[in-house]
């Protein structure tokens, strides 16, 4: 299907979609009209049994005499079409109304087919992979009978010590836009009757990316210009790609936390951007808004659903307390009913109306879970998701006749492959590094532990809340060692496997230390003085601080956590049967004092040398260059590219025309390869001071070697606009300059006049 069908398809879907959201639907009104104050309200509970793995503290009790008490609108933590159908049955015969139930899950990077975590797959730069990875889950997700998925989350992250940045699209609000489109597209599809697709869930509304010093559940306080400018994009292209839910966030925002801010839920999101879908608290956020100290749990109820809230996660508030403040005139009863119509209207969409057992089919599992296709795509997922950022003396990729020394805490475990919030995948399903170099090679590969993931028991403890993610060796860390020396000195070349254990990142996974354990730095450094040619395999969930390795005379390879089909993907690249295309959606910072580091930083008044040679009195550090270890975008190849003849189809603009950008690309290299064509603006002047550059533009090319071809990049007349300080979206007469390159810092530039 050619672009311009493509996107009438899904614009169809989405006029279809909102017109379904905004008119009144026969259905939907004759339910209401029967529905007492209390089941209005119990449509508004969302409960968890504990059949699957909760994402807090809190369990539901009493789930199915609620559910026939009509006091439960949907649950989650239930998958499979026995279970499902079973949880339908209870509400279609024993409720007086027999209003079938909403299924949900966190399906945020595959279900039991486990692709790589979404940072990692936000570094493809791939549109239509991610969108084949979003109806792959939908597929395999709804053959287990559940309809609505809290994903995409789109939060911007600048601060790789929060946990989450493994869940997100990484620190750029043009590229996570893009994916969320592409997510959200490829869960609902064209057709949400369709039992293939799922209903998406935008999270987390709000700036839930930027919780001060990184730590979660924090505060954020920033200014309107910076939530418009850098952080709500991402929001509103959900909104604008026609996604059928949104999840509140846990933070507050401008001291009023998310699931109780109208001018977030109400203003911005409904007035502003036209929003016509359900808004789902996160798990017992409305209870927690007691915490933040706003008052008893009836307090915080009114001021959710006043806000515009319509469902309550776990916590009950609402079904407990919200009659009594009706009672009490603290609520208008019209709120309620609005909300669940917004409720029930999710269910009309997904077609549980009309056959409320549509998602229960029993032979769907073993034809659509888990199949030699999808796990190809995780496959292909995860080798396009894995960044380069070091070749020394290009010893990638390696020779399968090599002799290789297998080595490290994570090159033979299957537990730590999936990445964070994979509730739904089975770790002992992956493919550990050992067997994937095993299934390619054809010279020796000898395997030695060396090291564990930490020594630190207390950190191990924290990190296997979800199953044993940290093993620690009954063997000494010097026998460890010892052993890998011996398994090391009779290769040819050592491939040591490191990095974070799945649950170092993740929710409620801040870290002020985002190094390499002190286990595994020792066994690289003591691996390097061997003086053989060496590979790290960095595995994480965020950006890390690598200086120190990044010193030491080796290759590098970040594969973050990636997925169900690790091993076969990670071995396919390092011998050469990919060429590893990936680059970082997330800078990565020297150490920790540089946090928060990103490409789109301002010039200050006091602007530091470009040559990051210190100068007094000057916005530098005395002890570290400002300028990153990784910057944005970066990522090499086993090849390599040269960028020449950048140039506009236009050097005066007006307000409303597209400009043509083109640049020439060749692989000059010994290796086809797939290069991410780049394109960052620079607005030079104008009413609030603008970022240094910003990303506006990219596009992926395959080249064989020798071949050069001219990449057409067009930049919008949107992609110059911004929100000044009245918070209008405007784009101001004056110059710009385009830089057009393999990362962030791109020195090819042109620039043109916007009249």
């Amino acid at each position: 299907m050619n672009l311009i069908a493509k996107n009438l398809k899904y614009l169809i879907f989405f006029i279809l979609f909102q017109a379904t959201a905004q008119t009144e639907i026969p259905e939907v009104e004759a339910l209401l009209a029967k529905m007492t104050l209390d089941e209005k309200i119990g449509q508004l509970n969302l409960l968890t049994p504990g059949g699957g793995i909760a994402t807090g503290s809190v369990v539901s009790e009493n789930v199915e005499a609620k559910i026939k008490a009509g006091q439960v609108g949907g649950l989650f933590g239930v998958s499979g079409p026995d279970k499902v159908r079973k949880a339908q049955e209870i509400a279609l015969n024993h409720s007086r109304l027999k209003i079938p139930l909403l299924i949900g899950s966190d399906i945020i990077h595959g279900y039991k087919t486990t692709f790589p975590i979404p940072l990692g797959t936000s570094s493809s730069w791939d549109m239509e992979l991610i969108k084949r990875m979003a109806q792959t889950a939908a597929k395999e997700a709804t053959a287990d009978g559940i309809n609505w998925n809290f994903s995409p989350m789109v939060d911007i992250s600048r601060d790789p010590r929060w946990g989450r940045i493994a869940e997100s699209a990484g620190e750029d609000p043009f590229l996570g836009s893009a994916i969320a489109q592409a997510m959200i597209e490829g869960y609902q599809g064209n057709d949400l009757t369709n039992s293939a697709t799922m209903m998406a869930c935008v999270k987390h509304l709000a700036l839930y990316g930027a919780v001060e010093a990184g730590k979660d559940y924090n505060s954020v306080d920033m200014s309107r210009t910076k939530m418009y400018n850098q952080y709500l994009p991402v929001y509103k292209a959900a909104v604008d790609a026609g996604v059928g839910t949104a999840m509140t966030s846990f933070n507050d925002i401008d001291g009023i936390p998310a699931s109780g801010n109208k001018w977030l839920i109400t203003d911005l999101l409904r007035k502003q951007w036209g929003f016509k879908g359900m808004v789902v608290s996160d798990y017992t956020s409305v209870n927690e808004m007691t915490a933040h100290g706003l008052g008893s749990l009836q307090d915080v109820s009114a001021l959710a659903i006043n806000a515009g809230l319509d469902m309550d996660m776990v916590g009950e508030g609402f079904l407990t307390t919200l009659k009594k403040s009706v009672e009490e005139g603290r609520v208008n009863e019209e709120q309620i009913t609005n909300a669940c119509r917004r409720v029930l209207t999710t269910k009309y969409q997904l077609g549980l109306l009309n056959d409320p057992y549509r998602y229960s089919d029993d032979d769907r599992p073993k034809k659509d879970i888990l199949t030699e296709e999808n796990k190809l795509l995780a496959r292909e997922a995860a080798k396009k998701s894995f960044v380069l950022l070091k070749n020394h003396q290009r010893t990638l990729p390696l020779k399968k006749s090599a002799k290789v020394a297998l080595i490290g805490p994570l090159a033979n475990n299957k537990n730590n492959m999936l990445g964070t919030w994979a509730p739904t995948g089975d770790p002992q399903l992956s493919i550990p590094v050992l067997d994937g170099f095993k299934n390619i090679a054809s010279g020796a590969i000898t395997y030695s532990k060396g090291a564990n993931i930490t020594d630190d028991k207390e950190l191990a403890t924290l990190a296997n809340v979800f199953g044993t993610r940290v093993e620690i060796d009954p063997s000494s860390p010097e026998t460890l060692l010892d052993e890998a020396l011996k398994t090391a000195k009779s290769a040819e070349v050592i491939v040591a496997v490191v990095g974070e254990a799945s649950e170092f990142s993740g929710e409620a996974a801040s870290r002020t230390d985002i190094s390499l354990p002190k286990s595994q730095k020792n066994l690289l450094r003591e691996l390097a003085k061997l003086s053989k040619p060496m590979v790290i395999v960095l595995m994480s969930g965020r950006p890390m601080t690598i200086e120190e390795e990044n010193e030491l005379p080796a290759s590098i390879l970040q594969v973050w956590h990636p997925g169900i089909e690790a091993g076969n993907a990670i071995a396919e690249v390092i011998y050469g049967e990919y060429n590893p295309s990936g680059k970082l959606t997330a800078t990565w910072p020297r150490n920790v004092g540089q946090i928060p580091i990103y490409h789109s930083t301002k010039f200050t008044g006091r602007p530091a040398p470009k040559e990051n040679n210190y100068q007094k009195f000057k916005s530098n550090y005395l002890d570290v260059d400002n300028s990153p270890l990784f910057p944005f975008g970066y990522g090499l190849s086993y090849t390599s590219f040269e960028y020449k003849n950048l140039r506009l189809d236009k050097k005066k603009v007006e307000s409303d025309e597209s400009v043509e950008v083109s640049v020439d690309v060749s692989n000059t290299g010994e290796f086809d390869g797939e290069e991410t064509v780049q394109l960052y603006l620079r607005d030079v002047v104008r009413t609030i001071t603008p970022p240094k550059r910003q990303l506006k533009g990219f596009k992926k090319v395959y080249l064989k070697k020798g071949e050069t071809r001219t990449v057409q990049i067009t930049l919008h007349a949107d992609d110059l606009k911004f929100y000044n300080s009245e918070l209008q979206h405007v784009a101001e007469p004056g110059n710009f300059e385009v830089f057009v390159g393999t990362d962030s810092n791109a020195s090819l530039k042109a620039d043109f006049e916007l009249e």
